[in-house]
């Protein structure tokens, strides 16, 4: 009898760590949006960022970077004035939130305040 449960305990342990395995397996890596600014008209791109800041939360994402101190370490020119970086779930949720209407929407406000490089990229998972 002894022997069955520790049979069962170690198939049970087994069969645990394969289904924790396949689920690590499955998560997909972070994304990051990473933008860096260059404000042409300070208030306007007031406007604009409260705009824009709430579609965040609405797609799961968080600031890692919002404008804090730049310094430049090596190449060409200077650092980008602002530099933000956010965080979403997975590049699948990150571009869903760029597509969106709400993000759509925020572009004009964007365009009329600020030059922006930005773009996407997947993390380590």
């Amino acid at each position: 009898m002894k022997l069955k449960i520790a049979f069962a305990m170690l198939i049970g342990a087994a069969l645990g760590i394969g289904a924790i395995e396949m689920l690590h397996a499955q998560a997909k890596p972070p994304a990051y949006l990473i933008s860096d600014i260059t404000v042409t008209d300070e208030g306007a791109y007031k406007e604009y960022v409260d705009k824009i800041v709430p579609t965040y939360a609405q797609f799961g994402a968080k600031f890692l970077v919002s404008g804090g101190q730049t310094v430049a370490l090596s190449g060409a020119g200077e650092p980008p004035k602002r530099t933000v970086v956010v965080v979403f779930e997975s590049l699948d949720k990150a571009k869903a939130w760029s597509e969106s209407d709400a993000v759509k929407q925020t572009r004009p406000f964007r365009d009329r305040s600020a030059k922006l490089h930005a773009y996407l990229v997947e993390g380590l998972q």
